[in-house]
């Protein structure tokens, strides 16, 4: 089965090819991250407008260079069995312009019609091979999902595509958002992580120390607005009318993300003995950053987890995931018609 993917729920406009049920034929990704660096944030109305220029270049682009399986033979729109779309959460004019083409190409090719939950992919990311994803043994559910990104911080139980448990969830900022913010208190630039990532790199964390946000003992919620108030009042004490010096920014980045990271461990370990779940799976932006990687790969093993992050290609937004969730989706019976809406939000009820 050929599944085509169409991903549109923020700034990335991605198209990709997937033979069921995880072989990547193709996975074309244009960014308009360049025209909200600015801004220090994505602007909606740039965002959708971007999708609406770069849909149909990325799904010309995707059928260039997906070839069918055995063969050079190019995959063309009639060998595609299957339409997967993200269906949100994200912008809404995002989303739009997705899961309009997703249901025109659907009612054109006369192909099924399948809308995908854009956080459940990122988990799903983890299934697909190729990418830089190494597995001791091939992944099979139940898994746990714990999913970080810029909108999410989630822990969440996958016992199949289409059965989920929801076990933890962000209060207020997600991971992301608050690597975000802190890196503009310190005028790091948009996006945060991948700066905060690079100054942490060879500094002691405990040079700065910030109170690890747990919550209730047993809680597998996040709460990062705390921390990131605490780093502003920290760089608040370091500047008073100076910039703020390079030294202090590498010893802040360090200490916030062993902050995060060691909350982020912590909760997926503890949600995988509460479980009793033996995989676990990292998906999502902040899933690129190399401490998390390291710390959660440490602690597993110490656990005898199966710890897994997906390939850098695969922790960005991407169509590749949508396509795997959305395939895998299509053969547990899900069917959607041209009908299909998106959503901003994650609830749960919305997504079946």
């Amino acid at each position: 089965m050929i599944t085509l993917g169409i991903e549109s729920s923020c700034d990335e406009t991605s198209v990709a090819i997937l033979k069921y049920p995880n072989r990547v034929l193709a996975n074309i990704t244009l960014s308009s991250l360049k025209e909200h660096k600015r801004y220090g944030g994505v602007v909606p109305e740039i965002a959708s407008r971007a999708h609406v220029e770069t849909i149909l270049p990325c799904l010309d682009l995707a059928l260039k260079r997906a070839r069918l399986p055995g063969g050079q033979a190019r995959v063309a729109l009639d060998d595609v069995d299957l339409i997967a779309v993200t269906q949100g959460p994200g912008l809404m004019g995002s989303l739009l312009v997705g899961i309009s083409a997703a249901k025109a190409l659907s009612w054109a090719l006369r192909k099924p019609l399948v809308g995908v939950n854009h956080v459940i992919a990122h988990i799903y990311a983890g299934f697909l091979p190729g990418a830089g994803a190494r597995h001791a043994s091939p992944l099979r559910f139940p898994v746990l999902g714990l999913v970080v990104s810029g909108g999410h911080t989630m822990l969440i139980r996958m016992d199949s595509a289409r059965r989920i448990k929801i076990l933890g969830n962000t209060r207020d900022d997600a991971a992301g958002e608050a690597f975000d913010k802190v890196a503009k208190m310190m005028y790091l630039g948009y996006p945060g992580g991948p700066e905060i990532d690079r100054l942490a790199k060879g500094q002691d964390p405990a040079k700065v120390l910030f109170t690890r946000p747990t919550l209730s003992k047993d809680s597998l919620d996040f709460s990062f607005s705390g921390l990131k108030t605490a780093v502003f009042y920290k760089v608040q004490s370091l500047t008073n009318t100076k910039k703020l010096a390079l030294k202090h920014k590498k010893e802040i980045s360090a200490g916030f993300q062993e902050a995060v990271c060691d909350v982020l461990v912590e909760k997926a370990l503890r949600a995988a003995r509460k479980e009793k779940l033996r995989t676990v799976i990292v998906g999502g932006g902040v899933s690129a950053n190399s401490r998390l990687r390291e710390k959660l790969r440490s602690a597993g093993k110490k656990e005898g987890l199966q710890v897994t992050f997906p390939g850098l290609v695969f922790c960005q937004d991407n169509a590749a995931m949508i396509a795997g969730l959305g395939a895998a989706l299509y053969k547990e019976g899900r069917r959607d018609g041209l009908d299909l809406s998106g959503y901003s939000d994650f609830h749960s009820d919305l997504w079946k």
